[in-house]
């Protein structure tokens, strides 16, 4: 359990984990980032991570500059998960969800925000109680459908890691600009074909599709909150050409740029 209370902001901290991550974000607003999935949390966010999925969150405001930015965190392993149902019917919603929360899964504000209290209130109470609170709060959670994140899970990371967090690093953080492999397969001390088996081993997908979820990802989050014009989007998140923005956001998201936006606006 983690109750982080920021100040200033919540940075951007690329990280993994073999847990799953449940996470209630406060009085912040900006991005976060699950696998190549980058979209915009606002106050009463809740969102489940998946094990080993790389994730961070990185704050744009606060509602109230009085307060601090809150992540409430609760971590958890499959193996307890399923230790618990195996035995418990009613459980079984919570076997459920975790299955569905491999690659991460968004619930949104509404079911943040009235969870809220209840999940603050299990930070003062003892470890036995603390347990009680949690799998109340797995079952409300395990009632809602939630909106999938990440396109893949990746496999279980070796214990050494430190390579292919320092190419993930890298893309999220220069995904915007023009990607070299020669580049990344320098940062990762490989060649560029020891680059193309260790990423596809442990993210179960090519550097190019990744990096194309990385930019779609932060086109979706433009498009629904803000009304910059497309092409700038385009440019801004990658992409010379408006034409390759459309025909991957497209194969994406089943609609146009303006289509998506479209959708928001009603």
């Amino acid at each position: 359990m983690l109750n982080r209370r920021l100040d200033d902001e919540i940075p951007f901290q690329w990280h993994h984990h073999p847990e799953f991550e449940l996470t209630l974000t406060l009085n912040s607003k900006g991005q976060r980032f699950i696998g190549d999935h980058v979209g915009s949390y606002d106050h009463g966010d809740l969102a489940l991570v998946g094990p080993n999925l790389p994730h961070t969150w990185a704050s744009r405001e606060k509602l109230d500059e009085a307060k601090p930015h809150v992540a409430l965190v609760f971590w958890f392993r499959k193996e307890w998960i399923e230790s618990l149902t195996a035995s418990t019917v009613e459980l079984r919603p919570i076997e459920r969800l975790i299955t569905r929360g491999m690659t991460g899964l968004s619930f949104g504000s509404k079911l943040g925000l009235e969870l809220a209290d209840e999940y603050q209130d299990i930070y003062t109470r003892d470890p036995a109680q603390r347990l009680i609170g949690l799998i109340n709060i797995l079952l409300r959670v395990a009632a809602e459908d939630g909106e999938p994140l990440a396109m893949k899970t990746p496999r279980e990371m070796e214990a050494k890691t430190g390579r292919i967090d320092r190419v993930l690093l890298h893309l999220h953080q220069h995904h915007h600009e023009v990607v070299r492999l020669e580049e990344l397969a320098e940062i990762a001390n490989l060649s560029v074909s020891g680059l193309h088996r260790m990423f596809l081993k442990h993210m179960q997908v090519t550097i190019s599709d990744y990096l194309i979820g990385l930019r779609i990802g932060e086109a979706c989050a433009r498009l629904s909150g803000t009304t910059q014009p497309i092409q700038h989007i385009a440019s801004e998140v990658g992409y010379a050409s408006l034409a390759n923005f459309n025909r991957h956001f497209k194969r994406r998201r089943g609609l146009s740029p303006r289509q998506y936006r479209s959708s928001f606006a009603r």
